[in-house]
């Protein structure tokens, strides 16, 4: 590898995927270097384009939606109709063209084009082909569709978070979306690709996003089916440490904007939180120095884990009544140099411009966008010491690249082109 290429340099990959589940993990194929080419149609656009943030004077517009823009940097957008026959001979030749092709559909869609791994694999046994749907491509539930919303719920997620004497409440967003099954494919790819080094074949790689977001629950699983105990919601709390919540600190005369059920709100940064975990006898001896080991800390229903955790309504009360009248930056700071694993709960304010990890690292990466103006971006949630990944480039325009591919990549001519504009192929 050559010095300052990135990784995935001479990769190409054909990307069918929408939303956020197969798009987040493109978009870190893309930052490090691949050649992604994300393909819509006017018709069956990436609905991710409407969803909001947007700013008031760019609502409506599809190249303006911040969680879209946020999720394809550094990729290349194309447009075909796919209900044209010419636009199916396109698609083929540009997945024949690529190394990797990435769909995330229920199995419906890729089947009424004909856009399927046993078609392509014959005459190219090298390709990557990787399918995303809900819930695998055989058996009863193969068609059914869905999106993080829905895959919490149905994978147990929902169920474990909130507070045993409330309803559940899931994730508050799609995690599933954003973290696990992004995560776990961008993992997938990486090992396909690995193995097609390796061998110089290619492989189909099927991966379940409702299977992908219930492996995280781990031992919950393992308890209900080996001992026969079923979780349930236990709020912030842990069953291997105490104390291990939220706590309410000092807020703020900052200003800033509520999101209540009436819409944006104007009011006071005064509602503000730190979380603090301890796991160990050294921790909580720690935690308790930094308290100033106040006498509660020695009475024995708080000396062992079992104690603490018998007593954790009390602790609770008590750690809460200390908290309350210091910043969650100043606890955090006391605690995580005591070491005692303590965060700041934050917004997003909090996250795009106090928070002095991410500033540090220069996680955000500010770009020009051609119409939706400058914006901030996440960059890669990981750094290469050899190769470390960057946004070349914002998020694309609808079609913006569609001519740049079809000349560049799959070699028409101008003719050619001007024609598929007539017949409403590049739609």
């Amino acid at each position: 590898m050559l010095k300052n290429q990135l990784p995935f340099e001479g990769i190409r990959v054909c990307d069918f995927t929408w939303f956020a589940a197969g798009p987040v993990a493109t978009k870190m194929l893309a930052d490090h270097g691949a050649e992604v080419i994300k393909i819509e149609s006017m018709a069956h656009f990436d609905r991710l384009r409407f969803v909001q943030p947007v700013a008031d004077d760019k609502s409506g517009n599809l190249n303006c939606g911040g969680f879209f823009n946020n999720f394809n940097t550094s990729k290349l957008g194309m447009v075909l109709n796919l209900e044209k026959a010419k636009a199916l001979e396109i698609a083929a030749r540009l997945i024949l063209a690529s190394d990797v092709v990435v769909e995330n559909f229920s199995p419906r869609v890729m089947e009424k084009y004909n856009l399927t791994y046993d078609r392509f694999a014959s005459i190219k046994p090298e390709l990557i082909w990787v399918d995303q749907p809900m819930q695998g491509l055989t058996g009863p539930h193969k068609y059914y569709a869905g999106y993080g919303a829905l895959i919490t719920p149905l994978g147990g997620l929902a169920h474990l978070t909130g507070f045993p004497d409330r309803p559940p409440i899931g994730t508050g967003t799609n995690y599933t979306d954003y973290v696990i099954n992004s995560g776990h494919l961008f993992i997938a790819i990486v090992a396909a690709l690995r193995h097609r080094e390796k061998t110089g074949r290619g492989q189909q790689v099927v991966m379940s996003q409702l299977e992908s977001a219930v492996s995280i629950l781990e031992t919950a699983i393992l308890d209900y089916t080996v001992n026969g105990r079923a979780h349930v919601r236990n709020g912030n709390r842990h069953p291997q440490g105490a104390p291990h919540g939220a706590y309410g600190c000092k807020g703020e005369d900052r200003d800033c904007v509520y999101i209540t059920p009436q819409g944006p709100q104007k009011g006071k940064k005064n509602d503000r939180w730190c979380v603090l975990a301890v796991f160990t006898d050294e921790q909580w001896r720690a935690f308790c120095r930094v308290l100033g080991d106040p006498p509660w800390t020695r009475d024995p229903k708080f000396e062992t884990l079992a104690a603490r955790k018998k007593n954790e309504d009390e602790l609770d009360r008590l750690i809460g009544e200390w908290t309350k009248g210091k910043s969650p930056e100043e606890i955090m700071q006391q605690m995580q140099k005591a070491g005692v694993p303590a965060g700041v709960v934050q917004d997003a304010e909090d996250i795009l411009t106090r928070d002095p990890h991410l500033k540090d690292r220069g996680y955000h990466v500010y770009l020009d966008h051609a119409e939706a103006g400058r914006i901030a971006n996440d960059g890669p949630p990981f750094r290469l010491s050899e190769t470390p990944g960057r946004i070349n480039r914002p998020a694309p325009l609808m079609g913006e690249h569609t001519e740049y591919v079809c000349q560049k990549i799959l070699g028409m001519t101008e003719e050619e082109i001007s024609q598929c504009y007539v017949e409403e192929i590049f739609l």
